[in-house]
């Protein structure tokens, strides 16, 4: 059976209490999309707002509506 769970190496470049601002490269901060925190799950515990690379573990539809692959 697949798995429909991945992991996505990337930044982030915000946090709120709901979300995280996220995308697969520092770089590119304007095609950074908002994940809900409430359908991933981060690395390292980084949700503190600040910035930083971070590995996410999400639904792979949900990587897919936010074109992350």
């Amino acid at each position: 059976m697949k798995s429909d769970i991945i992991d996505i190496e990337g930044w982030q470049y915000h946090a709120t209490e709901k979300a995280i601002l996220f995308w697969t490269d520092e770089t590119s901060r304007d095609m950074a999309v908002w994940l809900p925190l409430s359908k991933i799950e981060v690395s390292d515990s980084h949700i503190s707002g600040t910035s930083g690379a971070i590995t996410v573990t999400l639904p792979e539809w949900l990587a897919l509506e936010k074109e992350l692959i």
